[in-house]
């Protein structure tokens, strides 16, 4: 599984990486977690506002910051697609 989070590195984008990166390693899921910081690239994907999180290449969710456990869920069903 391919994690990326979007963000210019405001801190709620700070905010989301650091609670990413403690999800996958409670969870034990195999992924790989990149920080995409470039303007172009996060437009791209289609997110207008930031933080954005995408699970291989999907865009679960953007400009909001969700409480730890939603996101363990979130990370936990992208596992099964």
């Amino acid at each position: 599984m391919e994690i990326k989070i979007l963000g210019m590195g405001c801190p709620k984008c700070r905010k989301l990486e650091a609670m990413v990166r403690e999800v996958v390693q409670e969870t034990n899921v195999d992924a790989s977690v990149m920080k995409v910081t470039d303007i172009k690239e996060i437009t791209k994907a289609g997110v207008m506002l930031t933080p954005g999180l995408m699970i291989d290449d999907d865009v679960k969710f953007c400009g909001k910051l969700p409480p730890k456990n939603e996101l363990a869920k979130i990370i936990k069903a992208g596992v099964g697609d």
